[in-house]
């Protein structure tokens, strides 16, 4: 099924589930916060263990794809030349970064704001998004990296929209960016 599907489901269900809790009991609202802080735990121990089979399978493993070019920059798209390893742990870097994010996000809105019914939706949510990333399926449930698995990864939805578009790797790209001189600068 569909992540975004799903996701749906389970902030309906959640936003159900919420009007019957007691935030105002002490008990109930340091538990709902105990929930979601475990759930961020288990997310950054999650990455934790990615980085580490990132770096003990040390994949060299040449990677040459297209970045297009920022939306009305007026640039070209650049040829960019890295390894399987070094992507992978920059698309973990950026996971981090997500989920410290959303953290950050969390605590003004729960802390500054007085919101408290987020703090139930949140601590599913992020679990079930970095179970589903695109990183866990290849290193820990050991799925190959082929079909929508396969590297580069498309930006999905709105990001993709304010990427500029989808990154190519096929070789005419690469090789017309090649020709073109755009980068191809490798990423250590």
């Amino acid at each position: 099924m569909n992540p975004q599907i799903t996701n749906l489901v389970v902030i309906l269900g959640m936003m159900q589930v919420s009007k019957k809790i007691p935030f105002e009991d002490p008990t109930w609202l340091n538990g709902i916060r105990g929930m979601y802080l475990l759930s961020n735990l288990i997310i950054l121990g999650l990455y934790v263990y990615v980085g580490t089979i990132i770096k003990k399978k040390n994949d060299n493993t040449t990677l040459k794809y297209v970045e297009p070019a920022p939306p009305m920059s007026g640039e070209e798209p650049k040829l960019t030349t890295t390894t399987i390893g070094a992507y992978d742990q920059t698309q973990l870097r950026a996971a981090y970064k997500a989920v410290l994010m959303g953290v950050g996000m969390m605590a003004v809105m729960h802390i500054y704001f007085k919101y408290t019914n987020p703090l139930l939706i949140q601590s599913i949510i992020p679990l079930k998004g970095a179970f589903e990333s695109k990183l866990v399926q290849i290193h820990v449930f050991g799925k190959p990296a082929s079909g929508d698995l396969k590297r580069p990864w498309k930006a999905a939805g709105f990001m993709q929209g304010m990427q500029g578009g989808d990154v190519k790797s096929d070789k005419k790209a690469v090789e017309e960016a090649e020709r073109a001189g755009r980068g191809g600068a490798k990423e250590e």
